[in-house]
């Protein structure tokens, strides 16, 4: 009886303690120039019903590069919930000029960002994660172990901010269409070393995002994530600049990067203080905002 009881106990307590890990190792792929590598894993994702949404080579980490794909079923997700949760609009997928290929876990992601709604569109987080392991395969998990029933309050530390920081938003537009056609006409213009890796567009729901490539050479991402030795973790890139409404928002990024490198040490993060805040001034001029 004792041992049933215990049995009992666990199943009921295993959700609280579930670890999730942030990436996925897939199934190498042919090495060479990365631009090859981008195609053969495109090839891929193709094929199992995935669209493309936009490829981006990191400035001063040429042997790394990302595919960030879309799928109707997280896009009717976020349709649904509205809001912020189109941040997660991008399935982001890190490539090595050697072959080796990682790609987001939705499981992680997808807790941190729809929060309490994630146990209603679960199943679409599972059938997601189900394509991409038919395309690219199912390796290990890595890149740190956070409990899943911590992940929609994910925070690094106590003291720093969460998903919904009011530290996120940027600026206040006239209306959505003013919103969507100053981030799109900033990054188009190179505002502060940023361009446009991809963008997903609700207007039905006045919601956006647009994926940013920040190329500036001391700031910029290659710069930090070689600083902080993440290169392992490509697949977390690139950060995200969105729109509810008339205003933009970024994730503030000690949330986004600590979201995206869970298990680096604090002394890693000290490397890169100033980082966040510099993250916040080159979104904030893409949003059209005036910084000091």
């Amino acid at each position: 009886m004792k041992r049933v009881f215990v049995l009992l106990l666990c199943l009921l307590w295993s959700p609280c303690v579930l670890a999730v890990a942030p990436y996925i190792s897939a199934d190498s792929v042919t090495g060479g120039e990365v631009s090859q590598v981008l195609a053969a894993v495109e090839k891929k994702t193709e094929a199992a019903g995935f669209a493309t949404l936009g490829k981006y080579r990191i400035q001063n980490l040429p042997q790394y590069a990302v595919l960030v794909v879309s799928d109707k079923g997280i896009l009717d997700a976020i349709r649904r919930i509205g809001g912020s949760n189109i941040v997660g609009a991008g399935i982001r997928i890190g490539v090595k000029a050697d072959g080796t290929v990682s790609y987001m876990n939705p499981d992680y992601w997808y807790r941190a960002f729809f929060r309490d709604k994630f146990p209603l569109e679960q199943p679409v987080v599972k059938a997601v994660q189900a394509k991409l392991k038919q395309a690219l395969g199912d390796g290990a998990g890595f890149g740190g172990d956070e409990r899943a029933a911590y992940l929609s309050e994910y925070r690094y530390m106590p003291g720093m901010e969460r998903f919904n920081s009011d530290k996120n938003e940027l600026n206040t537009l006239p209306d959505f269409n003013a919103a969507v056609t100053t981030v799109r006409d900033n990054l188009a213009r190179g505002v502060n070393h940023t361009g446009e890796v991809y963008e997903v567009v609700m207007p039905d729901k006045k919601i956006a995002v647009f994926g940013v490539a920040m190329n500036d050479a001391k700031m910029g991402d290659g710069r930090w994530v070689y600083t902080v030795g993440g290169t392992d973790y490509i697949a977390g890139l690139p950060y995200e600049i969105y729109i509810v409404g008339n205003k933009v928002y970024s994730l503030y990024a000690r949330y986004r990067i600590a979201l995206g490198w869970p298990n680096l040490s604090m002394g890693h993060f000290t490397r890169i203080i100033e980082i966040p805040d510099e993250i916040r001034d080159t979104m904030s001029k893409v949003a059209g905002a005036t910084t000091e």
